[in-house]
């Protein structure tokens, strides 16, 4: 609480003034969260100071809205004057080719990744930022967004083993039985076959959730975006199959990618069709999937 109330003080976050005569002080209150690490022990104590933002009323109390964290404008503008630019496809990803050094940089909310070929780029940014901000290093990258991270001779892998486990806790399918295969091959699901669910937000949830999954996960790409189509009145049938996906995420829950080190540079993508598969609209789904040499690095599924 003493570190959140130093950090505010040296951004500036208020100025101290005499409360205007007839307005009433907002009050404040105190968030805790515990942030974990992937396999599950305490990473360290989290504590922000906030504004009851419920009792807040527009023109009377706020004219706009504040963010207590770097604005991705702002860190944008910033960047521009070192040289590193956007990615069109990725506005939260920056890229820097200097020098024979290749940096990128991921920004989301007010955690950064950066990645080089060079650890001097990397200090040399760090010092950057930390002279705009107020930053802090925690090291190598081990866990990001649900995402564990390991590196060897052999490479980086990744995974989501505690987040894969997260789902079948909140699906209540610990203690379900293993499956080899995600869902049958000639499984074809109906919009109507079956009985609506009463509440179909468990299942929206759900396949959100796998959705999010398949960052490391491409073999259930293609179910998930079969149980996605239904969304908007999912019926048993439907829920079934989703149990049935969870079933098998059970058979290897630390299943993920690795991007070889020793992987050559060398382009190679496959695709297929099913042609008309679909019962309800007989449209075709397609998928494809792209490799840096023994890394697979890009895959899609879709109606």
């Amino acid at each position: 609480m003493r570190s959140e109330i130093a950090a505010l003080e040296l951004n500036n976050t208020w100025s101290l003034v005499d409360l205007p005569l007839g307005k009433r002080a907002l009050g404040c209150k105190w968030i805790f969260k515990i942030k974990y690490r992937s396999n599950g022990s305490i990473e360290r104590y989290k504590v922000r100071l906030v504004i009851k933002g419920f009792t807040q009323q527009e023109g009377l109390n706020y004219t706009k809205t504040f963010s207590p964290v770097a604005k991705l404008a702002i860190v944008r503008t910033l960047l521009a004057t070192t040289s590193i630019q956007a990615v069109q496809s990725d506005y939260s990803l920056f890229t820097q080719l200097k020098n024979g050094s290749f940096t990128a940089l991921l920004i989301y909310v007010d955690d950064i990744v950066v990645a080089s070929s060079h650890m001097d780029s990397i200090e040399v940014l760090q010092r950057f930022l930390n002279d705009h901000f107020i930053i802090k290093s925690i090291g190598n990258l081990r866990y990001f967004l649900s995402i564990e991270v390991a590196r060897s001779s052999k490479g980086i892998s990744i995974c989501q083993r505690k987040y894969a486990l997260d789902i079948l806790a909140n699906a209540g399918s610990l203690g379900s039985r293993p499956l080899k295969l995600p869902m049958d091959q000639n499984l074809k699901l109906h919009k109507d076959d079956g009985d609506p669910l009463l509440d179909p937000l468990p299942y929206r949830r759900l396949v959100g959730r796998l959705v999010y999954l398949t960052i490391t996960r491409p073999n259930l790409y293609y179910s998930v975006q079969h149980l996605s189509q239904f969304m908007t009145v999912p019926i048993t049938t439907h829920l079934h199959a989703a149990h049935q996906v969870l079933r098998y995420i059970k058979n290897a829950l630390g299943q993920g990618l690795l991007f070889s080190s020793s992987s050559s540079l060398t382009l190679r993508a496959c695709s297929d069709s099913d042609w008309a598969f679909c019962p309800d609209s007989r449209h075709s789904v397609t998928g494809f999937c792209i490799f840096l040499g023994q890394s697979l690095i890009s895959w899609r599924s879709k109606k």
